[in-house]
């Protein structure tokens, strides 16, 4: 099995970059959730296990990626309506997966929005039930982002949906808020993942972007509900979740048409949000080559190209997996997110 990835030696909460082989990572005892990316159908050999199946194309391997997020506290599997989960009693890993059909259009509120909200509330309600309050992270993946139906375009109707369902919990909606992504797909069921704690994380933002939730209205009636990134103390570790990161200088795109250059420009804001991160660790600085990527292409034909722009920022070998979707503005062409996980000052 072809490992690699950040890993606590220690601490409680690791996660792994698995390929194909960790396809039955659900009978391995300390597996509390994992998210696993593949065009071809993926049998599932356990139903209860909280993974969520992404129909993305990996363009750089044929195998799937397996993202495996593991535990060395003594876990419980359950069910919350439509939310699997599994928790260590401190950390909480789950996905939901909502097709629209179940949700009929109504007074301003398509099925997607109405999707989006009930998959939102329905999470926050475990989170209340489990006593475990805190999301770290968001992984959403939407069928059609780009597209409009019922009068909007669609990513406005999801970050409608998830700001209503953090309103209606009285959660925050500007300030520290989780990380998180939100990629398209072609086929496929709204489907979400998330990654909670007992510990409240440090939002972290970026100096050369409005803050999304401060994004003006051009962008929808409802801002994104995220931060760049999320920092999290774990034991003696620290754990940088950082957010989908685009080519976006203030709240506007840049660079349209040119893969290369908003390569560049979505390195140079990681850049920043390590930066921030760093004025606040307590476990020694993060750099470029800490990270483990996960690179979203609009378009397949751009990938060496963007490999490339990437290898330019960071001097030593570094793990990235690259897959195909859609990236939430339809100008842009790339979307970068990253993971850290710090040990007592060590990289792992």
């Amino acid at each position: 099995m072809d490992e690699s990835g950040p890993r606590l030696d220690d601490e409680r909460l690791t996660v792994d970059d698995a390929l194909a082989h960790s396809a039955r990572g659900h009978e391995q005892p300390d597996a509390l959730g994992a998210l696993c990316f593949s065009a071809a159908t993926v049998h599932r050999t356990d139903p209860d296990f909280p993974c969520l199946y992404v129909p993305l194309p990996r363009l750089d391997r044929a195998e799937p990626e397996y993202e495996i997020w593991r535990s060395s506290g003594q876990l419980t599997t359950g069910q919350h309506d439509d939310v699997r989960y599994r928790h260590d009693g401190e950390f909480v890993f789950g996905t939901v997966v909502l097709g629209e059909d179940r949700f009929a259009a109504e007074a301003g509120r398509t099925p997607l929005q109405k999707a989006t909200e009930s998959a939102y509330r329905q999470v926050f309600t475990l989170l209340d039930n489990l006593s475990i309050p805190y999301p770290f992270r968001f992984w959403n993946y939407v069928p059609g982002i780009n597209a409009s139906s019922h009068g909007s375009e669609r990513y406005q109707q999801f970050n409608s949906g998830r700001q209503a369902a953090f309103l209606a919990h009285a959660r925050d909606v500007h300030g520290n808020l989780p990380a998180a992504c939100a990629l398209g797909m072609e086929q496929g069921s709204l489907s979400v993942a998330f990654l909670a704690g007992r510990t409240l994380p440090r939002g972290i933002e970026n100096p050369r972007q409005i803050s999304a939730f401060n994004y003006p209205v051009q962008y929808g009636l409802r801002s994104p509900t995220f931060s760049r990134a999320s920092l999290v103390k774990t034991g003696r570790s620290e754990m940088l979740l950082i957010s989908g990161t685009a080519s976006v200088v203030g709240h506007a795109s840049r660079h349209p048409r040119d893969v290369e250059a908003q390569t560049r420009e979505t390195m140079t804001n990681i850049e920043a949000v390590l930066a921030e991160t760093n004025r606040l660790s307590t476990s020694g600085p993060f750099a470029v080559g800490d990270l483990n990527y996960r690179v979203y292409l609009r378009h397949s034909d751009d990938l060496e190209r963007v490999r490339v722009v990437i290898a330019q920022y960071i001097a030593t070998p570094f793990r990235a997996v690259y897959l195909q979707a859609d990236i939430c503005r339809q100008d842009l062409l790339v979307e970068i997110e990253a993971t850290a996980i710090s040990n007592s000052g060590r990289r792992s």
